[in-house]
């Protein structure tokens, strides 16, 4: 059984992966502990799994846990679930900055992953990354990368990068979101009505999307767009002048030391 401490969007997503996914076993296998009953019930009547409002109650049930609550309440949650923990069971972890040091110096098992998902998971289209505590690579490894391969893409990469994943795929839909954000307004000063504008943005945003996971550059379909003298060389050399660049690589350092600091709080 697979359990769930918290049962929020990012759990949803796991969740939904998991009962839609014809590799892993069905929706009843899975149990979420949540505090509020109004998430308790839509999760039931959803995705037909099992709910409880005590965290160590769904601990105990499973034998993989996937703690997805927010860094700061991490430590409640694993005070609570300590002695439910035990050795033979596998605690994945989704939260932004805690470290697998800083679990495996909370909890009795060593089989421990630590996860960084991101929001596109929500209609399968996620990249998640995962770090390994030692060379654990068991059958739940197995399994938890199954989890994560049924809401989008997964990769295994060392620790030491995830406050860099973090920063890029984790933070990087908000981000992404802001600059198409960002086009919607512009169209409608343009003069677009703003329903058209949107429209144009996401869908701009999204074939671009697909053209650059066909293995295409993104350098290369930058200059396969822009003709010498053109639109987009005009609009380029604004992005160049106000240092384009240069502030999405300040942005992504921002979100790896804040990444950072909520290791270190944690």
């Amino acid at each position: 059984m697979i359990g769930f401490i918290g049962g929020g969007n990012m759990a949803e997503a796991l969740i939904k992966g998991i009962v839609q996914s014809s590799k892993l076993k069905v929706k009843s296998e899975i149990i979420v502990s949540e505090l509020r009953e109004e998430r308790r019930q839509y999760l039931e009547q959803t995705y037909g799994v099992k709910t409880t409002s005590s965290n160590k109650e769904a601990a105990s049930a499973c034998d993989i846990i996937i703690l997805a609550v927010k860094p700061q309440n991490m430590e409640q949650v694993l005070n609570e679930i300590k002695s439910a923990a035990t050795k033979d069971k596998t605690v994945v972890s989704i939260a932004a900055g805690i470290t697998l040091s800083y679990l495996q110096s909370r909890l009795n098992t060593k089989k421990l992953i630590r996860v960084m998902p991101n929001t596109p998971a929500i209609v399968q289209e996620g990249m998640s990354v995962m770090s390994l505590c030692g060379c654990f690579y068991g059958k739940e490894f197995e399994v938890v990368k199954s989890i994560l391969m049924s809401v989008g893409k997964a990769l295994v990469l060392p620790e030491e990068q995830m406050n860099a994943v973090t920063a890029l795929s984790g933070s990087g839909p908000a981000f992404v979101a802001l600059f198409t954000e960002a086009l919607i307004e512009a169209g409608v000063k343009l003069g677009l009505n703003r329903s058209d504008a949107a429209q144009l943005a996401v869908q701009t945003v999204l074939g671009t999307a697909r053209l650059l996971d066909t293995g295409m550059s993104a350098g290369n379909l930058r200059k396969m767009v822009t003709s010498p003298g053109g639109t987009t060389e005009a609009g380029l050399k604004v992005f160049e002048e106000n240092n384009f660049m240069g502030i999405v690589a300040d942005a992504l350092k921002a979100a790896q030391v804040r990444a950072e600091e909520l290791g270190r709080s944690g």
